[in-house]
C-alpha cells in the first residue's frame, strides 16, 4: 500500500494553513481549533501539545482519544474526490478535516460544519 508524503508530515506544519485558509475568509483561528476538537476529540492543552511534539499526520489521527461519529457524515468533493469513496481510512480522516475547514472557510454555519443540524 502506498503511504502518502502528507501523513509524515508534522501536524503543526499543516495547523497554520488551516488557519490561515480560515482567516483569509473572515473565520477564527478559534473555529477551526473547534472543528478540530470536536472532529478528534482533542482538547485546547491536547492540541497545543501536539503541536508542540510536532506530531505527524499519522500520529495526531491514531492517537486522537476520540474521533467523533457524526464525522461520516461529511459528504462531497475536497481535491477533486469525494470523501466518502476514499478507501484509506486515513487518507479518509485527512481529507474529513480538509472539507470541514473547507466548510468554514466558504461561510458554512458552525452547527452545520458540526453536523449538529
Amino acid at each position: 500500500m502506498m503511504t502518502h508524503k502528507i501523513f509524515s508530515m508534522s501536524f503543526g506544519r499543516i495547523y497554520p494553513l488551516y488557519v490561515a485558509k480560515a482567516e483569509k475568509k473572515g473565520r477564527t483561528k478559534e473555529e477551526v481549533d473547534e472543528i478540530i476538537l470536536w472532529m478528534t476529540g482533542y482538547d485546547e492543552e491536547g492540541l497545543q501539545e501536539v503541536l508542540k511534539e510536532e506530531k505527524t499526520v499519522e500520529r495526531f489521527f491514531q492517537e486522537a482519544p476520540k474521533l467523533h461519529p457524526n464525522r461520516t457524515l461529511i459528504k462531497g468533493v475536497i481535491c477533486g474526490v469525494r470523501v466518502e469513496e476514499i478507501e484509506d481510512p486515513l487518507m479518509r480522516e485527512v481529507r474529513y478535516l480538509d472539507k470541514l475547514i473547507d466548510e468554514l472557510a466558504k461561510g458554512k454555519a458552525m452547527e452545520k460544519i458540526l453536523r449538529e443540524a
